[in-house]
């Protein structure tokens, strides 16, 4: 047999891509992840022994490794080519160690992107494994399990079973948790904003806006209905004149390229996706789709970095891209520096050919893979692009020593915007009006005050995107954790989601308060960022990975003696989040709990009183039926598990008759009211931008649920969906379906029926030579078909029924 080499990647899709750019000469197989960790039932590190950590093979992956084995044995060069980070480093560590590879037989390499020349390059320029960052992920990974396995016990005994402690978890629940108390302490100040409106001397030229600014030039602030009234005192009878007249060209410079966490960021903003389904999807483009007329190919680079750097031979792609499509003036190289503390091992995350543009990928990807991979290739492209170019206009007027502002821009070059532009987490832009032509000294008419008083408002709840950020910005966690950490503290319950807002429980505020007071180190947001400098001392091979353990573990082992002496035989309780559902059965007000298919509420008179219903959030907006709340609900399907969401009003399955409702819908109410008529408007359910439509039927800015974005119904199926909302709420459980097992089975039974009338005269000829009993069997026969025919029917109405309006 010919001499071969071997190379391991962790995934199929990866082992395939690469496969297919090395020579018969190379055999690419998957190791599936890792294939040695610490075990699952014991801690697996050695407290006794200077923290030495006890491997094993991961059960379940027996058939893997030998077949690696196996192969690794026959090859004449074994390539580890795991993931260019830490934790890939440590997984081709493993490996060598757990298929006995000699340093003679072994090589590393790694991929910024999965592209031939990239691969190819790599595998002629091997080099060994990097032990100082095997040694930084191994410090993390015994820090990280210490702190679970000693600390999680604690949990369970004094609060709840199926608790969980964390390095990283454990601060990110505590930045939730701070966030929402400086909510609820929040105390408004007034303010008012005065707008005087105003016209030229020219008749033609249109009136404008401007904004009281101070007086004396000087800033004041109206905080109060009296300092207005005294303003408009003041200047009502005053000449207003034109002070200044400024203009001058204002431009936006276009946002660097993605790192891991913008990347998160912007994504949950555009796309709608949480982090953990970001990285999947991100994971998918790096290692390999298949492309028409290319095969596999890797379509952007490595996604886990925090740098913002950008190779010269990418710069130069992108250069002569952006000159051949838009023009050479739209074409500027930008090269960006990194944040101070950047680990700047890999590139930033980019498409690994800019020549291969969204619209020309799109037949061959998923739905989310075209949308991320947009996201990646406008904000690359955009990043190597000019500055946009506003003609900028700033007014400043006076009235008896007052001032007031007004200004507008237009835009005047679209540079980067022609691609992209960053979304907002906040969309809080005051729109600006267009200004007349107004010369310095021009004597102006008012025409009256506007005046508004507002109230300053706290800051808002984390998103998946701004805690991600705010992580970023503490140093708290790397680009491999933030995902998982979001997750986590979603899995444990320790923070719910309440639409795309982050809101900290009960359990968690309980958790983090025990945290605070007996493992201040853990739950201090600056001691969790400092390790992670530690962790890089580790890697740049300043520190030894073993001193971080004993510097950590000697001040960790004593708050734990202390906190299992102050809370020995004390269990603390978890108070009930008291909702404002009554229970119709008792008349208390319902509690959230948590159950195998997550949150939900009940009466907290259990054993006496046994009610439960899905957990409810309020919704902005009013039923436009009644008037009443709209609520969000939650159900649970006991086939699959699965959780489902649906909309309706306050008044759902009310035992007050007066007041009972049936309004349900899929659709999402919004804070937006119609312009028209002032319902409330909804939007289509689901990821991404929706445009708010009217529902209201009597509208003229209604729109028909066919033009909604649902998929086609047939006619038969347009059955009144909010008819039983009542039975749909009573059977919360039932997921409405789309169509049942039986709607199916008799769409087949008239399928049949027809083509058998179709054959009916020699059928009725064959009968006719029957001997009579047989006729009557058949006639039997045909009438149990008949029979079950019906039964279906009837149960894909009463399944229909069930189904909340507005979607297929």
């Amino acid at each position: 047999m010919a001499k071969h080499s071997l190379v391991i990647v962790e995934s199929p899709a990866k082992a395939k891509t690469i496969g297919k750019y090395l020579g018969k000469e190379f055999e690419v197989k998957a190791c599936m992840g890792h294939l040695r960790d610490l075990p699952k039932s014991t801690l697996g590190v050695d407290l006794e022994h200077d923290f030495e950590p006890v491997y094993k093979p991961i059960k379940g992956k027996e058939d893997i490794i030998a077949d690696l084995k196996k192969s690794a044995k026959s090859a004449e060069m074994v390539y580890l080519a795991t993931d260019p980070d830490r934790e890939g480093e440590a997984i081709s560590w493993h490996l060598k160690q757990l298929l006995n590879l000699p340093d003679e037989k072994t090589r590393r390499v790694t991929f910024n992107e999965i592209t031939k020349n990239v691969v190819q390059e790599s595998i002629r320029e091997p080099r060994d494994i990097d032990q100082k960052l095997v040694d930084a992920q191994q410090a993390r990974r015994i820090l990280d399990r210490i702190v679970g396995y000693e600390l999680s016990p604690l949990l369970w005994k004094k609060i709840r079973r199926g608790l969980s402690a964390g390095r990283v978890q454990s601060v990110a629940t505590r930045m939730v948790d701070d966030r929402d108390r400086e909510i609820e302490e929040f105390k408004p100040e007034e303010y008012w904003t005065l707008d005087a409106n105003l016209f030229g001397d020219d008749a033609k030229k249109l009136p404008f806006a401007a904004r009281y600014h101070g007086k004396d030039g000087k800033k004041a602030e109206l905080k109060s209905a009296e300092d207005v009234d005294a303003v408009v005192h003041e200047t009502e009878h005053a000449p207003f004149t034109v002070k200044t007249v400024k203009r001058t060209d204002k431009q936006r410079s276009p946002s660097p390229p993605f790192t891991t966490s913008t990347m998160q960021q912007e994504a949950s903003r555009k796309l709608s996706m949480t982090p953990r389904r970001t990285m999947a999807i991100a994971q998918q483009l790096y290692e390999g789709v298949d492309i028409e007329g290319e095969g596999t190919v890797g379509l952007i680079t490595y996604m886990r970095t925090d740098s913002l750097r950008i190779s010269e031979e990418a710069l130069a792609s992108a250069k002569t891209f952006i000159t051949g499509r838009y023009g050479e003036h739209y074409a500027q190289t930008h090269r960006y520096k990194a944040k101070a503390g950047a680990q700047d091992a890999h590139e930033a995350i980019r498409p690994s050919n800019v020549n291969w543009t969204p619209e020309q990928l799109k037949k061959d990807l998923t739905g989310e893979q075209y949308r991320l991979y947009r996201l990646v290739w406008s904000r690359f492209v955009a990043s190597q692009m000019a500055n946009a170019v506003y003609d900028s206009v700033a007014v400043e007027v006076e009235a008896a020593g007052h001032s007031f502002r007004a200004s507008s821009s237009s835009l005047k070059f679209s540079g980067y915007t022609a691609v992209y532009e960053e979304g907002k987490d906040e969309e809080k832009e005051e729109k600006e009006s267009p200004l007349p032509a107004l010369r310095e000294g021009e004597p102006l008419t008012l025409k009256d005050f506007d005046r508004e008083q507002h109230f300053t408002q706290p800051p808002a709840h984390y998103t998946d995107a701004t805690l991600i950020r705010a992580m970023e910005e503490q140093g708290i966690g790397r680009p491999s954790t933030y995902a998982p950490t979001v997750s986590t503290i979603l899995d444990r319950e320790y923070v719910v989601k309440e639409g795309k807002y982050l809101r900290i429980t009960n359990l968690g505020r309980v958790v983090t308060a025990l945290m605070k007071e007996r493992f201040s180190d853990i739950a201090d947001l600056k001691f969790t960022a400092n390790m992670e400098q530690r962790l890089d001392s580790v890697e740049e091979g300043k520190t030894a990975w073993k001193d971080v353990l004993r510097e950590f573990y000697g001040d960790f082992e004593q708050d734990l003696e202390n906190a299992e002496k102050a809370l020995d035989g004390a269990r603390i309780k978890v108070p009930d989040e008291v909702s404002e559902e009554i229970c119709p059965e008792c008349g208390r007000n319902l509690v959230v709990k948590s159950g195998r298919f997550g949150r939900f509420l009940a009466c907290p008179g259990y054993p006496e009183c046994t009610f439960t219903m899905p957990l409810v959030v309020e919704m902005p907006g009013r039923c436009p039926k009644c008037g009443g709340r709209l609520m969000k609900r939650t159900g649970n399907s006991k086939k699959t598990g699965k959780q489902y969401t649906y909309y309706c009003c306050e008044h759902v399955n009310s035992k007050d008759e007066t007041a009972k409702c049936d309004f349900m819908t899929w659709d999402v109410p919004v804070k937006d009211d119609c312009p028209v008529c002032g319902h409330t408007m909804f939007k289509k359910a689901g990821r991404g931008f929706k445009k708010p439509f009217c529902i209201n039927p009597e509208c003229s800015n209604f729109l028909p649920e066919e033009k909604r974005g649902y998929p086609r119904k047939k006619a038969a199926d347009s059955a009144e969906g909010a008819e039983s909302a009542a039975a749909a709420e009573e059977t919360a459980e039932k997921k409405p379906a789309r169509r049942t097992a039986a709607a199916k089975k008799a769409d087949t039974a008239k399928t049949a029926a027809k083509k058998s009338a179709a054959k009916k005269p020699a059928a009725a000829k064959t009968a006719a030579k029957k001997p009579a009993a047989k006729k009557e069997t058949a006639s039997k026969a045909a009438a149990k078909t008949t029979s079950s025919r019906k039964t279906a029917a009837k149960k894909t109405v009463a399944s229909k029924a069930k189904k909340p309006a507005g979607k297929e």
